[in-house]
């Protein structure tokens, strides 16, 4: 009976030992599957609406636009190298599987919020290039 009471430990340690480093491996290798195929779009700098002539403000429209376009790309390409990725997986517990979700639904949405953020700073410097008082 002892020998019954050491084992449960043992088998629940390793069963989570083993969990655990398919857990650490599916999330270290998914962000450098991720990496290679779809770059994070750099910030770009806007123009200060305090300062900045009406043909630096256009051009700064113009640079929102293409980084609005370049993260929405990038946002594509996170959901199709998520949904290749799994489907090389086989059997992939439900756990892991909800990981993968959760990493990908993290990325996701911060790329949103990083578009949000570039278009309320620009929004903004607009607001302050027409209160100028030129």
């Amino acid at each position: 009976m002892t020998y019954t009471l050491l084992r449960r430990p043992k088998d629940y340690l390793m069963k989570s030992l083993a969990k655990a480093i398919l857990t650490l491996s599916l999330l270290a290798i998914a962000p450098v599957g991720v990496g290679f195929a779809c770059d994070y779009p750099s910030r770009i700098d806007l123009p200060s609406g305090l300062i900045a002539t009406k043909e630096e403000m256009l051009a700064g429209q113009r640079d929102v636009k293409e980084f609005v376009a370049i993260m929405e790309e990038y946002l594509d390409c996170i959901v199709a190298e998520e949904k290749k990725s799994r489907s090389k997986l086989d059997n992939l517990p439900a756990e892991d599987e909800q990981l993968r979700e959760d990493m990908l639904n993290k990325k996701y949405n911060a790329g949103v919020d990083d578009m949000e953020l570039v278009a309320a700073m620009f929004n903004d410097a607009v607001q302050d290039y027409r209160n100028r008082d030129d």
